[in-house]
C-alpha cells in the first residue's frame, strides 16, 4: 500500500531514545532501535493497526505502541507520517504543540 515517512522530529526522538538507553546498555539499544523500527514496517500493508490517539480524536492520527512508547502516525495520500516516539508516560499534546507537528 504505502510508504512510511519519518518526520525530522521522529528521527530526532529515535536518536535520543538510542542515545539514552546507550548510556546503561549499548547492545541493546542497538538492537531496541532495529526492533522499534521493524514493528513500524506493519504499517505499509496495514496503516490503520494502530488506535486513534484518543487525545486528538482525528481518524488520520494514529498510534502504534511499542514497550512504553507511542509512535504516532498520520496516514495521508496512501503514505504513513511518523510525527513522533514518545515515551508513554509524556504529556503528547504538550509535546505536539512544543514541536509544533505538521499533521494534515
Amino acid at each position: 500500500m504505502g510508504k512510511v515517512y519519518w518526520s525530522k522530529i521522529a528521527q530526532s526522538d529515535l536518536e535520543n531514545i538510542g542515545n539514552f538507553i546507550a548510556i546503561d546498555a549499548p547492545i541493546f539499544a542497538i538492537d531496541f532501535i532495529e526492533n522499534l523500527l521493524r514493528h513500524t514496517r506493519n504499517l505499509e500493508n496495514y496503516p490503520n493497526i494502530g488506535r486513534i490517539v484518543p487525545e486528538f480524536d482525528d481518524k488520520n492520527l494514529r498510534e502504534i505502541i511499542f514497550y512504553n512508547y507511542r509512535i504516532v502516525y498520520e496516514i495521508r495520500n496512501n503514505n504513513i507520517y511518523i510525527v513522533s516516539v514518545s515515551h508513554c508516560s509524556m504529556d503528547i499534546v504538550k509535546k505536539s504543540k512544543k514541536e509544533k507537528w505538521e499533521i494534515g
